[in-house]
């Protein structure tokens, strides 16, 4: 009403009044519908005109002015628009990356601690019974639960700080010390010779939280640890002879813990995997596999991620 009742009175006067209509017409209605209508408004410019008994220059003028005037609000708008939206995607990507920052610090916190403290607490009850009968090996378990100790503190300090790196062969080293602690016969073997560093983190990771589950969810009497390579691929696997199916976490019938979820989520970020469960001859088995060059994927959180000024911050 406001765009073709003046033209009643005032004519060819009335301009090209027609623009800010057009505007509307992109940014109120439908895709398919606002196109086609702001053309038919903008043919309508040049029909009237000249059926008014405008000249030819004010037809021109007239049309070309309609055209400017309703793409300029319309683009306008949507710079506005365009905007609001990049305030608020930077908004959520902040709040995405809060939220990440917080999974990966739990997720390291559980998967260092866990195996320390329950070694802490092995050692601690080895101690216990040693303390009336051999002093002396009381006193070296002493100090080995003083070693442990001073590593889960400095783990703790590397995990806030962002950055961790692992080794395969010491951590199956250290798991053979905790697991003959336990009274658990060891069967270790490492042949996989020098790996990327953040594959050898992964594999340390999953082994120390194997080992971990093993002493705290199983009557385990006999483990094996086995990490060989299998042409581009590196293979752990870890066996334990006598697990209890109802409380161990990686067992299928429990439905998996935190724990498991750390490393499927670990070992997908570098184009890996895993598998976990009893097997025919009661055993329960435990595989992960990565390739020998980390597969890098921006959508996971990456293992060795170094700390940014930025990420500190967050933390």
């Amino acid at each position: 009403m406001l765009t073709f009742a003046p033209l009643v009175w005032f004519g060819t006067n009335w301009g090209s009044m027609e623009g800010p209509l057009a505007a509307s017409l992109l940014l109120t209605l439908p895709a398919r519908w606002a196109w086609p209508s702001y053309g038919l408004l903008i043919a309508f410019i040049p029909v009237y005109n000249l059926m008014a008994g405008a000249t030819i220059d004010l037809v021109l003028y007239f049309t070309i002015a309609g055209i400017l005037t309703g793409l300029v609000i319309y683009g306008l708008t949507r710079l506005t628009d365009l905007v609001h939206e990049v305030h608020a995607t930077r908004e959520e990507l902040a709040r995405m990356a809060v939220t990440q920052e917080r999974l990966r610090f739990a997720r390291d916190l559980h998967d260092l601690l866990g195996y320390s403290l329950s070694a802490i607490t092995l050692k601690g009850e080895l101690i216990q019974r040693l303390i009336s009968s051999r002093p002396d090996k009381a006193r070296e378990e002493t100090a080995s639960v003083l070693r442990v100790a001073r590593q889960a503190l400095a783990d703790v300090r590397l995990v806030s700080s962002g950055y961790r790196d692992m080794s395969l062969s010491e951590e199956a080293e250290s798991a053979g010390t905790v697991l003959a602690a336990a009274d658990i016969r060891a069967d270790v073997t490492v042949e996989c010779g020098r790996l990327h560093p953040v594959v050898d983190t992964v594999l340390a990771t999953a082994l120390r939280e194997g080992v971990t589950n093993i002493l705290r969810h199983s009557g385990v009497r006999v483990c094996t640890i086995k990490a060989e390579l299998d042409e581009e691929t590196v293979r752990l696997g870890l066996t334990n002879d006598h697990p209890h199916e109802q409380t161990d976490v990686f067992s299928a019938r429990a439905g998996g813990g935190s724990g498991l979820d750390n490393l499927r989520c670990r070992f997908a970020a570098i184009g890996g995997g895993l598998t976990a469960g009893l097997q025919g001859d009661g055993r329960f088995h435990l595989e992960v596999w990565a390739p020998l060059r980390p597969q890098n994927n921006e959508n996971e959180l990456l293992v060795l991620e170094p700390a940014t000024p930025e990420r500190s911050a967050v933390a």
